[in-house]
């Protein structure tokens, strides 16, 4: 399979033509399939693709790893040009989706409440693992026996005015199969990318991990764009990522630029970063 980087945090180091933003957006060629997993915080991921040779009306399937704006932010402009695809996504979240730090700064991230009305008929929810295409599956509710990462700490859901923690029961994974062999699509991990591949390798029994692409939001806050965790925490979760194994991962948005340094040093060649515009093979 073929995946562009649609839109992420760094621009392209290449092509000062391509924007960046906080957000994600890949493009995933598989099997005679376009396929799209998030549409970055803006339309500004649909500008991109034009630039990069990638036709948004010809896109099969879209997917949404979860209901935050810095995925789902581009789905608008996706609808204006793509007439066909249904955009797949979890359960709605038990609230409107929060960001909170400091005890002051409380600011909306959720979607746009208007899509579900425009664009009812083009939605899909998943409540249970479905194969979406021939070897394209999405799993909701990812089960969780280790730590969640420590950056969700700022994440709520707002219901009746009362603030919870975001359980993130709303977030999905993609998996595509490919010549025996697994790829896994995080979006941003917050269930933990340890419970991700847990989930995923007990569904996919004895059948081996070659990719995990996506975000693992080791990130405290994007606005500072600093590790939440401690360096022995990266590093411990970087062996656990090999120890799978898992034989290469893309990562890149909330990971967090300082995390990906820790991980590179333990993961070495088999941890590349992503960028706008970044095309890799896997």
């Amino acid at each position: 399979m073929k995946i562009t980087t649609l839109i992420e945090n760094k621009p392209s180091k290449t092509d000062s033509n391509l924007v960046a933003e906080w957000g994600l957006s890949l493009h995933i060629a598989f099997n005679g399939h376009d396929i799209l997993l998030d549409t970055g915080a803006s339309g500004a991921f649909a500008r991109n693709a034009g630039h990069l040779a990638v036709d948004i009306a010809s896109i099969d399937a879209a997917v949404l790893s979860h209901h935050h704006y810095d995925h789902g932010g581009g789905l608008r402009q996706f609808f204006e040009l793509n007439s066909k695809a249904k955009v797949y996504l979890g359960e709605p979240p038990a609230g409107d989706c929060f960001g909170k730090a400091f005890g002051f700064l409380n600011k909306y991230i959720g979607l746009d409440k208007t899509l579900a009305i425009d664009y009812a008929k083009r939605f899909e929810t998943i409540r249970q693992p479905a194969e979406i295409l021939p070897d394209v599956f999405l799993i909701p509710r990812v089960h969780c026996s280790n730590a969640k990462p420590a950056g969700n700490k700022h994440l709520f859901l707002k219901k009746d005015h009362a603030f919870t923690h975001d359980d993130f029961a709303h977030e999905i994974i993609m998996v595509i199969k490919e010549n025996g062999k697994l790829a896994v699509f995080t979006g941003c991990s917050h269930n933990g990318v340890l419970n991700i591949l847990d989930t995923v390798t007990s569904m996919f029994k004895g059948v081996p991990v070659k990719a995990v692409i996506g975000g693992f939001h080791l990130v405290a806050m994007p606005i500072f764009n600093v590790m939440a965790e401690s360096k022995r925490v990266v590093r411990d979760l970087a062996r656990s990522i090999l120890d799978y194994p898992v034989e290469v991962t893309y990562t890149g948005h909330c990971t967090a630029t300082q995390a990906f340094g820790v991980l590179k040093s333990v993961m070495g060649d088999r941890i590349t970063e992503i960028e706008t515009g970044s095309r890799f093979d896997v």
